[in-house]
C-alpha cells in the first residue's frame, strides 16, 4: 500500500497550564504506538539538513522542544511542509513517508519518539530506491 502525505497528523499535546512555567505531558494515550526509543537533535548548524530518509515500519512523533524547524514529507507523488514550533503539537510521521529536516533556528530542539530501537535495514536512504520501495 502506497504511504500518503495525506495521511500525516499533527497531534495536540496535553499542556498543564501553571504560572510557574507549563508541564506538557506524553503519555501512552498521546500517541497510538508504543514508545521503544527517544531521541534528540540539538545544536544543528544554520542551513543544515538532517533526515533524508524513509523507514519501512517505524513511526514516529517529532516534537519541536524548543525553537522551530521545517519537516519535509514526499510520498513520490505529493510533498508537504510542515513547520513546526510549538511545543505543545507534535508530528506523526507514519511508515513509508520520506521526511527532511530543515530551517532549524538557533537553540532549537528537536524530540523524537519512535515505535521501535533502532535497526539499520528499516531505513531508505536514497530517494530513487523509495520512489521504487513506495510505488
Amino acid at each position: 500500500m502506497r504511504s500518503s502525505v495525506k495521511n500525516i497528523q499533527t497531534l495536540e499535546i496535553p499542556i498543564i497550564k501553571d504560572p510557574r512555567g507549563n508541564l506538557a505531558v506524553v503519555e501512552k494515550d498521546v500517541i497510538p504506538f508504543k514508545m521503544e526509543r527517544v531521541y534528540y537533535l540539538f545544536d544543528v548548524p544554520s542551513g543544515s539538513t538532517r533526515g533524508g530518509h524513509a523507514h519501512k515500519a517505524l513511526t514516529q512523533f517529532i516534537i519541536p522542544l524548543s525553537g522551530s524547524f521545517d519537516v519535509i514529507l514526499k510520498d513520490g507523488v505529493g510533498e508537504k511542509r510542515v513547520t513546526l514550533n510549538n511545543p505543545s503539537k507534535g508530528l506523526l510521521i507514519t511508515p513509508g513517508i520520506w521526511r527532511e529536516l530543515e530551517n532549524f533556528s538557533s537553540g532549537a530542539v528537536c524530540l523524537v519518539v519512535a515505535s521501535d530501537v533502532y535497526k539499520a535495514n528499516d531505513y531508505i536512504e536514497d530517494f530513487q530506491d523509495y520512489l521504487t520501495y513506495n510505488s
